[in-house]
């Protein structure tokens, strides 16, 4: 039986106080190009903390503030409160 797709959703959708890996970004090579030099590279772990139309991360140790279009490109998959 083959495993199931990890569910992914993008990053606005993220509850706050949850942590996801990065799986995928979406967008122009500009855009993935600069979220990459932010952290948000695939497989990083990034805990929302707050927001819906700003989304409020904590990556790497940092805080960073992302727009909703930009919160939009990072696909992620939610990772279990026993997981982090």
């Amino acid at each position: 039986m083959p495993a199931s797709p990890i569910p992914l959703s993008p990053l606005c959708q993220l509850p706050a106080g949850s942590t996801g890996r990065v799986c995928e970004l979406t967008g122009d090579d500009s855009f993935c190009q600069r979220v990459r030099e932010m952290g948000f590279g695939e497989a990083a772990l990034v805990t929302k903390i707050s927001g819906s139309s700003t989304s409020l991360c904590l990556v790497n140790g940092t805080r960073i503030a992302l727009n909703h279009r930009a919160a939009m490109s990072i696909l992620v998959e939610q990772l279990p409160a026993s997981a982090r």
